[in-house]
């Protein structure tokens, strides 16, 4: 499976659940139950990918604007949810966090904002498929601490200072 494919089931998906994240994981294991387990472990690699490339100090900062908050399991979730987003708007947050602004219709922080289920969906297809738990996938281990340098999530003058788009548009 090469990225062009993983966006396009990706963005397929997505649209059908009408952006609901929950239904969203839901159609990735129907639509990865649908192909070879390789194929699943092949999309699970570029999802972890990314979602290690998400681990930033700067989308942190985006998360908590846009959550009211991005404590440790809220900041997993919400990167979850970002690659759900496609690859325009996951792209774009890693180029400018603050570009998240415009890149999004909505956001629901009640809905939005919590894709944990999208994190799971190629394991769970996996092992429908096969009875037996994904394998490691061979890359490399998020690091401990996310890159960027650290700043305070709860000053929010900080926040409004580093994020004017967002803060403007979801800000407290």
């Amino acid at each position: 499976m090469d990225e062009t494919e993983f966006w396009e089931i990706i963005d397929s998906t997505r649209a059908a659940a009408d952006g609901d994240p929950e239904d969203h994981a839901d159609l990735l294991i129907e639509r990865l139950l649908q192909r070879d387990p390789e194929s699943v472990l092949d999309f699970a690699r570029h999802f972890e990918a990314r979602y290690n490339r998400a681990y930033r100090w700067d989308l942190r900062g985006a998360a908590a604007v846009l959550l009211g908050g991005a404590g440790d399991d809220s900041f997993d979730y919400f990167r979850c949810w970002l690659i759900g987003q496609g690859r325009e708007v996951f792209e774009g947050a890693l180029h400018d966090p603050d570009d998240l602004a415009g890149l999004l219709d909505e956001f629901d922080e009640e809905v939005d904002g919590d894709g944990e289920e999208l994190g799971f969906a190629a394991d769970e297809a996996y092992e429908q498929l096969t009875g037996a738990v994904a394998p490691d996938l061979g890359i490399t281990a998020q690091a401990p601490e996310p890159e960027g340098t650290a700043f305070d999530l709860e000053d929010e003058a900080g926040l409004a200072d580093r994020y004017p788009q967002l803060w403007e548009r979801f800000g407290d």
